[in-house]
């Protein structure tokens, strides 16, 4: 058994008992895999054969993951991409400098919640925030029951509130977009320059890649770390689950609503609309509640639909398997 530690290009680095090496599914593997998502990501662990001679391995099978951060793919495309597998935490980044976007970790809650994996809100650049204790309550307010961690991994400051998920034998995920300071944290973290590290554009705080592929490293800790290129864009990809989580206070007023398949818009007896009455709930929280689930509602109509064209495909395939092998018969 082995786990993945980088991808690039369908070649897997993997550590085994006796080290490092290089490692490619099996041929059988690549035929049988139902969607990308069946394929190694890094934090798998997997069953190998290695090959000493060359320093390489063989991947016959992906054990089963306790979690796994999914988002949609890129593109037209309607398939899921696994960031990080088998994390038992999901540092959230995010920049307290012009970037800060508290719509934005909203989407990566939800999400980290449908991951498996417990999310940590963790905000960088603490040290450039003039308005901090503002900037907290903004996120405590959509971040319910979520920890919430202002660091600056530049100076230091508040990276002790970390040690305690930094245990021996954990694995954490860093996810956040660029210029948040992933690379910077993950430098610290080791203890070393590992990760290049690149400022921020002056004009929107925005940054440029630096890591280019996700990686698992080790900490001085015993903790095992995985860095992630970061996002320029976060789509779901779920069941649902990590919405109903992270807007479980929205959820919760939804059923005092006079009408079960209330929309929460115009219809009378409408619990949420009396709540941003009262001033109780951010009417821009609703929103955003409303946009993720139309999103969620689009991509599980178009995973069904992807589903039937798959099983369609391969009942096709089937048929003229058996085809060609009663013709051969006769």
């Amino acid at each position: 058994m082995a786990r993945v530690i980088s991808e690039h290009r369908g070649t897997y680095r993997i550590v085994l008992d006796m080290g490092e090496a290089d490692a490619h599914v099996t041929g059988r593997f690549r035929h049988q895999a139902e969607n990308s998502l069946t394929f190694p990501a890094v934090g798998d662990w997997v069953v190998v054969e290695s090959h000493g001679r060359n320093n390489s391995a063989t991947i016959h099978h992906v054990l089963p993951r306790i979690s796994q951060f999914v988002r949609k793919a890129a593109g037209a495309a309607t398939e899921g991409q696994i960031v990080a597998a088998n994390v038992d935490t999901v540092f959230l980044l995010s920049g307290l400098d012009g970037d800060f976007n508290v719509r934005r970790i909203e989407r990566y809650l939800v999400t980290a919640w449908e991951s498996g994996a417990t999310p940590v809100v963790v905000l960088n650049k603490a040290d450039v925030c003039s308005d901090l204790e503002d900037v907290i309550a903004q996120v405590e307010s959509i971040a319910i029951g979520v920890p919430i961690h202002p660091i600056s991994a530049l100076s230091g400051r508040g990276l002790d509130q970390l040690e305690p998920y930094l245990l021996p034998g954990k694995t954490i995920a860093l996810i956040g977009s660029s210029g948040v300071g992933k690379s910077t944290l993950t430098n610290y973290l080791l203890g070393h320059q590992q990760q290049d590290i690149r400022a921020v554009r002056a004009d929107d705080s925005r940054g440029r890649h630096t890591t280019t592929h996700r990686q698992l490293v080790l900490l001085p800790s015993g903790a095992l770390l995985i860095d992630t290129p970061g996002m320029r864009e976060i789509q779901l990809w779920g069941d649902g689950s990590g919405l109903q989580e992270t807007f479980e206070d929205i959820e919760a007023l939804a059923e005092n609503c006079k009408f079960r398949d209330c929309q929460h818009d115009t219809e009378p007896g409408c619990a949420v609309q009396e709540a941003i009455a009262l001033g109780t709930l951010d009417r821009r929280r609703l929103q955003s509640y409303q946009k993720l689930q139309r999103e969620q509602q689009w991509i599980e109509q178009r995973q069904d639909s992807h589903v039937r064209q798959n099983t369609k495909r391969r009942w096709k395939q089937i048929t003229k398997t058996i085809r060609q092998q009663n013709k051969s018969l006769w």
